[in-house]
């Protein structure tokens, strides 16, 4: 049986606007989503998404088995169209393909506009998973969100964290991990880095807050978001029909696409208030962030891809999830906050047995507006050869890696909206 998430069955009067204002109530988030209801379930009802933008949400709960348990598995890959870890988990019974929900990970391109690496592994990953299930590859695309960040700069090494999702009829002792994921309608060009983005990103949130059982949102650790750039074709596309887009520039878009998204996760969370936003702050206004949002943008998607974990006393996962800040690119000390934030405990270091129970490491990479770190000048912001998110992940990387002992990170560059100017969100999901 899977669960499925229609538009077309949102709110479209005020009599169900009301019930979905109850309904959001009861879950505790309180005004944010009373105020975003009216607007964003409206316009989020406006079109209704193709099948691809379905999403399946695993084994469903029931009376049975209430409770959410999350399994997470990392994966090397030899290349980008490497699935032979994955496929041999799944062969030896260790992870069950049809629980399979999502896969966030880094490839090997170069990160930009062209960065093609990404929907090769995408399809990679479908055509395998296909198979394994006896199903088309169309039906993995409504049943799994892939994620995939490319530049593997320095030590950064292309991995997948997989994540699978089921129910369990007893829960932890413990808060432990959960997740909602939710797959948006097409972002049209001219909506790229927009209030329309943000907004329809914020009632993607709301709707991941729901069905990862979390009523607190101080409870939320990350949310990961994919959405589109500007592509060529888009942009051609934005000029047929007279629409006017944010820039013309592909890799340019880059920024305003995943500020957009940053600012979607805050609104939802409550980190910003809708007044203070416009089309125009974007990118400007940068004391206006989230501190959980991880977004980046790519060609080879088309609407807004929304991954939200937290820890729920709900759930029965054997793992747990905690943030931090990495003030700078080379904050050591805010890797190890993070790892402490999500359950470990050690001296100074994890010793190698400590490394073990870290599972996988999520962050952005960023340069500093200044220009310098801790008083010393960089030239990441410019370098006119390598490009200042390539030099940022690769410093980043290196520094995790050293305490972690696992150069299997996700680093992303780009951190408009996340965190304060220079600094950079991070996360650790770790074996409680």
């Amino acid at each position: 049986m899977i669960c499925m998430i229609d538009f077309s069955m949102t709110p479209k009067n005020n009599s169900d606007q009301d019930i979905a204002r109850r309904s959001f109530l009861a879950t505790g988030l309180g005004a944010t989503a009373v105020a975003m209801i009216g607007q964003t379930v409206a316009e989020a009802a406006n079109t209704k998404p193709a099948a691809s933008q379905m999403h399946a949400a695993g084994s469903p709960l029931n009376k049975e088995n209430p409770f959410m348990k999350i399994g997470v598995h990392k994966v090397s890959m030899a290349a980008p169209n490497d699935v032979s870890e994955l496929a041999k988990l799944i062969d030896a019974g260790q992870v069950n393909a049809a629980e399979i929900v999502a896969l966030i990970g880094k490839t090997e391109g170069n990160g930009g506009a062209n960065d093609f690496t990404r929907g090769f592994a995408t399809l990679s990953y479908q055509l395998m998973l296909a198979q394994k299930l006896s199903v088309t590859p169309e039906e993995i695309t409504k049943r799994v969100v892939f994620v995939w960040s490319g530049g593997t700069e320095g030590v950064l090494s292309p991995h997948a964290t997989v994540f699978t999702r089921s129910a369990s009829a007893t829960r932890a002792a413990t808060a432990r991990l959960a997740m909602g994921i939710k797959m948006t309608r097409d972002i049209a060009p001219e909506e790229v880095g927009t209030m329309v983005q943000v907004r329809v990103v914020a009632a993607a949130v709301l709707e991941c807050l729901q069905e990862a059982g979390i009523t607190d949102t101080k409870q939320v650790h990350y949310v990961q978001v994919k959405g589109p750039l500007l592509t060529p074709a888009s942009i051609a596309d934005a000029d047929r029909r007279g629409k006017r887009l944010i820039t013309r520039d592909p890799n340019g878009s880059k920024p305003f696409a995943r500020g957009a998204m940053a600012l979607g996760v805050a609104l939802a969370l409550g980190e910003v208030n809708e007044k203070d936003l416009s089309d125009e702050i974007i990118t400007r206004r940068l004391d206006l962030f989230s501190s959980v949002a991880l977004t980046s943008a790519g060609g080879e998607v088309k609407n807004c891809e929304v991954l939200l974990f937290g820890n729920s006393v709900n759930a029965s996962s054997d793992f747990q999830v905690g943030h931090g800040v990495l003030q700078n690119a080379i904050d050591a000390d805010g890797v190890r906050a993070t790892l402490r934030n999500a359950g470990m405990v050690f001296d100074c270091n994890p010793s190698q047995e400590q490394t073990r129970q870290i599972i996988s490491v999520f962050a952005k990479g960023e340069a500093s507006p200044s220009g310098e770190i801790y008083g010393r000048r960089n030239t990441m912001l410019s370098d006119a050869d390598i490009n200042y998110e390539r030099h940022s992940r690769a410093a980043v990387g290196a520094v995790i890696a050293s305490i972690t002992l696992d150069p299997a990170i996700f680093v992303s560059g780009g951190t408009e909206h996340q965190c304060a100017p220079g600094a950079a969100p991070i996360v650790a999901i770790v074996r409680a």
